[in-house]
C-alpha cells in the first residue's frame, strides 16, 4: 500500500514544437498551462531558475490548476552557480522572498540543482543546508538537491541530507550520476533519456518500469517524477503513458 501520491509532469509548458503534439493547433498559449494540467499532475518550473517571478504570477498559476496539482521551482542560478554554496546566502533570501508562497498549497518541492563543476564539500554543503528553511510564510518547503557531480556519491552527502529532510534527486541521465537513496519523506526524479522515434519517449517496458520504480518510491512518501530533457518533444507524451499506468 503506498503510503504517499504520486505526481508526474515536465519541464515548464511554454515549448512550440508540444503545439500540434501536446497541444491542440490553434490553442493560445494563454492556456497551455490549463491545458497541462488537466492532462498532469506536476509541473517544474525552470523560469524561477533564470529570473525572479512576481506574486501575483505565482497566484495566477495556482489558480490555473486543480486542487491536487504541485508545481516544483527550480531554485536561481545565483543561489547554486557558485563554488562555495554557502556564500550564497543573499541570493538564496533573494529567490525565497519573491512571493512563490502564492501558490499555497499547489507548491510542490524547491529544486536546488548544482554545477557539474561543484565537488562534494561536507563543511559547505552542511552550511548551505542550513540556508534552506522548513517554512516560508508559514507554508512548509520541501527541498531536493541534484548534485552533478560524481563526488557526491559518498555516505557523508546522503547523511547530510537526510538529517535535513532532502531528497536526492534519482536523476536518470547520461552526463551525471544517479543517485538512489531515500533521504527525506518525499522522493524526486528526473528522467531525461526520452527518445524521439518513440511515440511516448519510452518504450512499453520502460514506462512499466517506471511505474513500478513510482510505487515503490511512495512507499516513503510523496512521489515527483519529471520527465525533462532528452527528446524534449516526447516527454509529455511519456508523463501522460506514466499516468495511466498509475491508474
Amino acid at each position: 500500500m503506498a503510503k504517499g501520491s504520486i505526481r508526474v509532469g515536465i519541464g515548464g509548458w511554454d515549448f512550440d514544437p508540444w503545439r500540434g503534439t501536446f497541444y491542440p493547433d490553434g490553442l493560445a498559449k494563454t492556456k497551455q498551462l490549463d491545458h497541462a494540467a488537466r492532462h498532469l499532475t506536476a509541473i517544474e518550473v525552470n523560469a524561477t531558475f533564470y529570473s525572479r517571478q512576481k506574486p501575483a504570477t505565482f497566484a495566477k498559476w495556482a489558480a490555473a490548476v486543480p486542487d491536487g496539482f504541485k508545481f516544483s521551482l527550480k531554485a536561481s542560478r545565483y543561489s547554486v552557480a557558485r563554488k562555495k554554496l554557502a556564500e550564497g546566502e543573499a541570493s538564496i533570501a533573494t529567490f525565497l522572498d519573491q512571493g512563490f508562497t502564492e501558490l499555497g498549497d499547489r507548491l510542490g518541492p524547491i529544486l536546488w540543482q548544482f554545477a557539474a563543476t561543484k565537488v562534494f564539500d561536507p563543511d559547505d554543503i552542511a552550511a548551505f543546508l542550513q540556508l534552506l528553511p522548513a517554512t516560508k510564510d508559514g507554508l512548509p518547503l520541501r527541498h531536493a538537491l541534484e548534485p552533478r557531480h560524481e563526488s557526491f556519491r559518498d555516505p557523508a552527502f546522503l547523511a547530510l541530507a537526510k538529517a535535513a529532510n532532502a531528497a536526492v534527486v534519482f536523476a536518470d541521465a547520461e552526463d551525471y550520476p544517479c543517485i538512489d537513496a531515500d533521504t527525506a519523506d518525499f522522493r524526486y526524479a528526473r528522467l531525461q533519456r526520452a527518445v524521439e522515434d518513440c511515440a511516448t519517449g519510452y518504450d512499453d517496458k520502460a514506462l512499466d518500469d517506471w511505474a513500478r520504480a513510482a510505487r515503490g518510491w511512495a512507499k516513503a512518501g510523496d512521489a515527483y517524477v519529471f520527465f525533462i530533457s532528452g527528446a524534449k518533444v516526447r516527454n509529455p507524451a511519456a508523463a501522460t503513458a506514466l499516468i495511466a499506468r498509475l491508474g
